[in-house]
């Protein structure tokens, strides 16, 4: 079993390190990715540090994956060496439940099996892409389009999946108001991506001071939620509200921000339970929702959207010694608008 260099957490309390992990050796089924950009999500920060519960150490993260094939299994018949390719948040399914069959495997009734810290098919525990390579069955390997440079497509693999789903699911498109809470990571996609299908998009974000950025990217409007006034201007507003933020909001104050059947469709994951008074939903018939990332199939489709509208991630490109400093400037804010990796420099 070859193994590879890699950034690892060595418990929840420590510091990532320089270490090497290990790989299965390349099946039938496999390719063998070398990784050249790897993206910092949120979820990687939570994962290591115990947020979402218990981990297996030492844990390399990174789900949002773009490199280079440089070996195919014998079986292997959507990819060759040399493609383009990614992966994101998932490496494996049950490929036999009803989501599965439906080309939903992010929602996988048995379970979908996590690029880090989950329980492979084969009992090892998955590590992710803070590392040199990585070996994925084809099935979860996507393809990265020529129209996008690697390193701003990485983050697409998570941030941009996980916003165009929501967005495409409820119809975000021409005549269509539709308003993202928070610009960071998730939020900057969300606003690219929502103007790009013909959306009215309003930013609503804590203060004003990444409104230029806001409507540089394509938002229409920005509003600073720490004034108590813009929740009266905009009561009534949007047909659909994407909430990005990984922390705990006073969600039924956005959910009076809905208009009649209006949906707020929660991406964010925070750790603690998000409170809802039911007269914010029955008021104006409104919903409160969920989305996760998006199966294989909505992935590609993001990925070829993203190359024709010359969609790609803001990122910060580092090397592999400033990923703990990135680790406390995304807690703090302190990033426009996603960290990449550079793992030329494992």
């Amino acid at each position: 079993m070859p193994t590879v260099n890699a950034y690892a957490a060595p418990s929840a309390s420590e510091d990532l390190i320089p270490t090497t992990i290990e790989r299965r050796e390349v099946g039938p089924r496999d390719v063998l990715i070398e990784i050249k950009y790897a993206g910092i999500c949120h979820s990687d920060i939570h994962t290591v540090r115990g947020d979402w519960g218990p981990q297996q150490y030492p844990l390399a993260p990174g789900h949002e994956i773009a490199g280079f094939v440089t070996e195919v299994g014998s079986e292997v018949t959507r990819h060759k060496v040399g493609d383009r390719v990614g992966v994101g948040c998932m490496v494996n399914s049950c490929k036999e439940c009803a989501n599965c069959l439906a080309g939903e495997e992010q929602y996988c009734l048995k379970g979908m099996t996590g690029t880090y810290g989950a329980v492979d098919r084969d009992g090892t525990i998955t590590q992710g892409g803070y590392s040199t390579h990585v070996v994925v069955i084809e099935d979860f390997v996507v393809t990265i389009p020529e129209g996008i440079e690697l390193d701003v497509a990485a983050p697409l693999l998570c941030a941009g999946i996980t916003t165009f789903s929501p967005l495409r699911r409820w119809g975000a498109g021409p005549g269509k108001k539709v308003a993202i809470v928070g610009l960071g990571g998730l939020g900057h996609m969300a606003v690219k991506l929502a103007h790009a299908m013909g959306a009215e998009v309003t930013v609503l974000s804590q203060s004003l001071k990444k409104q230029e950025d806001g409507l540089r990217l394509g938002a229409d409007h920005y509003y600073a939620t720490s004034d108590a006034g813009t929740f009266e201007t905009l009561a009534g507003s949007f047909d659909l509200i994407i909430n990005t933020v990984s922390a705990s909001i006073d969600i039924s104050s956005y959910l009076q921000l809905l208009s009649l059947d209006g949906t707020l469709v929660n991406v964010g994951a925070p750790a603690e339970p998000l409170p809802v008074n039911a007269f914010a939903l029955i008021g104006g018939r409104r919903a409160f929702a969920g989305s996760m990332i998006g199966g294989i199939r909505e992935t590609q489709e993001m990925l070829d959207f993203c190359a024709e509208h010359g969609i790609g991630a803001e990122i910060e490109v580092i090397p592999a010694d400033k990923i703990n400093e990135a680790y406390e400037r995304v807690l703090a804010s302190d990033v426009r608008y996603r960290f990449v990796i550079d793992t030329a420099t494992l």
